[in-house]
């Protein structure tokens, strides 16, 4: 979904970046609510409420997520898509040194060659475009820290996203009301349809991030930053072959080197749980083996 999601974003134009991210805070709220009324889960909010801590970690992660969504909505709107898709790209090696350095995971000696190879590949893209790829940089570190920000609130998918656009609608709703009473809002003056493409960026958000929020509190930050690298590839052909974006040769090196990381890490992921399913196979031949050997005692010994 988040792949796809780029074809989206161009048709809620002639609304800028900053309005359509405003409209994305609230109609996500809306479309939350909504799951949430019918499925009658509202517990959760008391509790989140008389804990300070938890309550500021989905502040933080409403706020880097609202950095994210903007940065992105700018890049895609403004012929960006490739450097955007560098960005999803990166982030799993930076997800994989959050759990290094934050976390105290330990990585394995490919997954360290797989980071180092990232760091290559930055600056290799930083010399291409005379420039650190700053729009790239910023999604990925946005985007981890997002992620890192999910796993230590441990809240369900549903209820996570809740939380942070309950932070984001009264900063949207100020936004938009302060955009129409200015004359500029597109909302309602670009007709029905326009409208609606506005109001489904609720539906556009909440999906692909509940599924998101669910997989975080689930799995560990190397695994989930495994998993991430799936939408760039989307979003890298989406720029190439749909938005006809320009590839320099520098470019392609930049990316190429990116895609090694990313191969060594799918490498040592795959061979890594091979090896977790033996040693599982061989613990339970090994139990069974030990319970067949028990002699058996006789009710009169």
């Amino acid at each position: 979904m988040w792949g796809l999601v780029p074809l989206f974003w161009p048709l809620l134009k002639p609304a800028g970046a900053t309005e359509i991210l405003a409209h994305r805070m609230a109609w996500s709220l809306v479309v939350v609510g909504a799951v949430l009324l019918v499925m009658r889960r509202w517990a959760w909010a008391g509790e989140l409420l008389r804990q300070p801590r938890k309550l500021g970690l989905v502040t933080v992660a409403a706020a880097v997520i609202t950095v994210n969504w903007g940065v992105y909505i700018w890049a895609v709107n403004s012929g960006h898509v490739v450097e955007a898709s560098l960005g999803y790209f990166i982030n799993p090696l930076v997800t994989i040194a959050m759990g290094v350095l934050l976390l105290k995971e330990r990585l394995r000696p490919v997954q360290w060659a797989a980071v180092g190879v990232g760091l290559a590949a930055v600056v290799v893209l930083t010399v291409g475009y005379g420039r650190p790829p700053w729009i790239s940089l910023c999604l990925a570190f946005s985007f981890a820290t997002y992620g890192l920000a999910k796993k230590k609130v441990n809240l369900g998918g549903i209820e996570s996203l809740a939380a942070e656009t309950a932070i984001q609608f009264l900063p949207a709703m100020a936004y938009l009301l302060w955009l129409g009473s200015h004359g500029d809002a597109t909302f309602g003056t670009e007709g029905a349809g326009h409208a609606a493409l506005l109001a489904a960026t609720g539906v556009v958000t909440a999906i692909p991030l509940v599924c998101f929020g669910a997989a975080a509190i689930r799995v560990p930050l190397s695994t989930l930053g495994l998993l991430q690298y799936l939408a760039p590839v989307f979003q890298f052909l989406l720029g190439i072959f749909y938005f006809h974006e320009a590839m320099p040769a520098e470019r392609w090196a930049g990316f190429a080197l990116v895609w090694v990381a990313l191969s060594l890490l799918t490498f040592d992921a795959l061979r890594t749980a091979r090896r977790g399913a033996l040693a599982l196979r061989e613990s339970a031949r090994a139990g069974g083996a030990a319970g067949a050997a028990v002699p058996v005692v006789s009710e009169r010994a």
